[in-house]
């Protein structure tokens, strides 16, 4: 599956995800993974910085707050339309466009950080997408990114529960079995049931690597890594929404910070 027609799910996918996640939906992102992930952000006041699948925006918005002039890319028009019209006075230092996370239009030493949330482990060649950030790294740039964990976002997943229903374990398989654009179908399951039963489901390409993968890719690449997360829900978030306390039984998302040499 090549990026257009990812791109092609992606935009299909855009005004529901949209919709959904300004409502609250996404609680994964909003409650620990976004948190998570900005706590380890290194400053970024008064710096340049290039946000690879940046989606409605919302997480681009973030980096924006902190003072980073921001440019943001998705290979979907859709949801780049949805980013930039969605105005909460942070456009003056946000350029959105259209955009393959994989072949930038940029010229080399452009920025002095690259982010990815969530957007490396659905593109089709993410090992691509290290050698096209470190290109347009300045030297001492570093790339910070968040994935849905490798050793438990697998082919095949199934939760264990007890004998009232409660997730106790997950069995996982497939491991090292990489998927090239299997389609996943789901919806935010803190979506309201009216909504969940009449909105389509998204249809997202997987292409899942293993952890090894990433980690000699970025080596490959010249980064050296500087810091990792695998971020779980604090106790206010579980109380408000039990399904998180999933995040205390399993790794679900992994968060890297590598970085150039100067």
């Amino acid at each position: 599956m090549d990026v257009n027609e990812v791109g092609r799910f992606w935009d299909e996918n855009a005004p529901v995800w949209t919709r959904l996640a300004r409502m609250g939906c996404d609680v994964c992102r909003d409650q620990f993974n976004t948190p998570g992930f900005l706590a380890m952000l290194p400053d970024v006041a008064g710096l340049s910085g290039l946000d690879l699948g940046c989606g409605e925006g919302a997480n681009t918005r973030h980096l924006a707050r902190r003072g980073a002039r921001m440019t943001a890319l998705d290979v979907s028009p859709t949801f780049v339309r949805l980013a930039a019209d969605f105005d909460e006075g942070e456009t003056t230092r946000i350029a959105y466009l259209v955009a393959d996370g994989c072949l930038l239009p940029f010229a080399p030493k452009s920025f002095d950080f690259v982010t990815a949330f969530m957007s490396l482990m659905d593109m089709p060649g993410q090992e691509r997408a290290f050698a096209e950030a470190r290109r347009v790294l300045k030297p001492g740039g570093f790339l910070q990114f968040s994935i849905t964990h490798p050793c438990t976002d697998t082919p095949y997943r199934k939760w264990i529960e007890d004998g009232d229903g409660r997730h106790i374990a997950l069995s996982v398989a497939d491991y090292f079995r990489e998927n090239f654009g299997e389609i996943c179908e789901w919806m935010f399951c803190h979506a309201p049931a009216e909504l969940r039963e009449t909105l389509p489901k998204f249809r997202i390409p997987d292409f899942h690597r293993t952890l090894s993968f990433y980690l000699n890719a970025l080596a490959d690449t010249g980064f050296v890594l500087e810091r990792v997360c695998e971020p779980t829900a604090p106790d206010e978030a579980v109380e408000r929404f039990p399904l998180l306390a999933d995040s205390r039984i399993i790794p679900m998302f992994l968060i890297i910070r590598a970085r150039l040499s100067r």
